[in-house]
């Protein structure tokens, strides 16, 4: 028979439950969602009582899917939250689609009114669109970056876990919030019952929002070596102007052909080739994820002309850039 567990400490102020209205989107990742009910849930049982309560809410207020495919039946439509409600919108599949014109609005008004928004997973997008990260520090999924990037200028956006900028939150996806929720947990009730509920969730490692939610270059590409993973920092951070391998040896203080034997030797290529794949990896991303035009792709991803990006593509993908973005038409369609 499984022992009880140890309730943690809390102080008792006598306060009603801080309630969090989670809106889901069409398509939202359901790992992203649970892993921020979850802790809640937790806490309450940890602490022998109700700290926490929440809602389930959406547009239409009826039956929302999963990208999973699972429904979950809502409590309610778009509705007026209360002053210390906190609003966290969880996002996944196709968010530029589920991120309607009423979901920008009520969001925006809910803001104005001086609610806590955060956004989960791919939701920091729709927290853009709305305005309300300009200005400020965000997150939002790995695969969302490029496409984030070229649509918000006006948006300082990090790769950390989770980042907390004001009352406005956003999260990577994944288990990221847990890290969120673990935080919060932490500054509401302390940080022995953000531990507690950590254990219960076989959650070991806690990450802060100085944690980033890639693996770093050296783990990534299996290479320990310092200049080589400087020398691919520079070129991740340059692809619209692309840096010759010359001026890039010099800053690490080697000869071009000191570097050519390094790239060789680590990663069978040549930094010229693997500079040129970094590039064509993030055209991938723009044409898949954003509307932009085959050209603006191009000169985004550091190419002169159209037809030297079809090409190199072509090479590289076995497709054109212009079929990519047609399958990608296609699928949404069948969708």
């Amino acid at each position: 028979m499984a022992t009880a567990p140890t309730t943690a400490r809390v102080e008792r102020t006598g306060r009603k439950p801080k309630r969090f209205v989670f809106v889901l989107l069409p398509n939202f990742t359901l790992l992203s969602f649970s892993c921020a009910l979850e802790p809640l849930r937790i806490a309450n049982r940890m602490a022998g009582g109700q700290l926490y309560s929440w809602t389930l809410i959406g547009e239409g207020g009826d039956v929302v899917q999963c990208s999973a495919g699972t429904e979950f039946r809502l409590n309610g439509d778009l509705e007026d939250v209360g002053r210390d409600d906190m609003v966290l919108l969880c996002g996944g599949l196709n968010v530029q689609e589920a991120s309607t014109k009423r979901l920008v609005n009520w969001i925006r008004r809910e803001a104005r009114r001086g609610a806590t928004i955060g956004g989960l997973c791919t939701a920091g997008y729709t927290l853009a669109r709305a305005g309300l990260l300009d200005g400020r520090r965000a997150t939002i999924h790995w695969e969302n970056q490029d496409s984030f990037l070229e649509e918000f200028e006006d948006v300082e956006l990090t790769k950390s876990v989770f980042v907390m900028d004001g009352n406005r939150y956003t999260t990577a996806g994944g288990t990221s919030s847990i890290d969120l929720m673990l935080k919060l947990i932490a500054e509401d009730h302390g940080e022995d019952l953000a531990s507690c509920v950590a254990d219960q969730l076989i959650y070991s490692s806690i990450r802060t929002d100085q944690d980033t939610q890639r693996l770093s270059i050296p783990t990534r590409i299996g290479v320990r070596h310092p200049k080589l993973s400087t020398v691919i920092q520079m070129m991740e951070k340059n692809i619209e102007e692309p840096i010759s391998p010359a001026c890039l040896a010099r800053d690490v203080g080697m000869s071009t052909r000191q570097l050519e034997r390094l790239f060789r030797r680590y990663l069978s290529r040549s930094p010229k080739r693997y500079y040129m794949e970094i590039r064509l990896q993030r055209a991938r991303n723009l044409l898949m994820q954003t509307d932009m035009s085959v050209i603006n792709v191009a000169l985004a991803c550091g190419f002169a002309s159209p037809s030297h990006f079809s090409k190199c593509y072509r090479a590289h993908y076995d497709t054109t850039p212009y079929r990519e973005r047609g399958a990608k038409a296609a699928r949404h369609h069948h969708d």
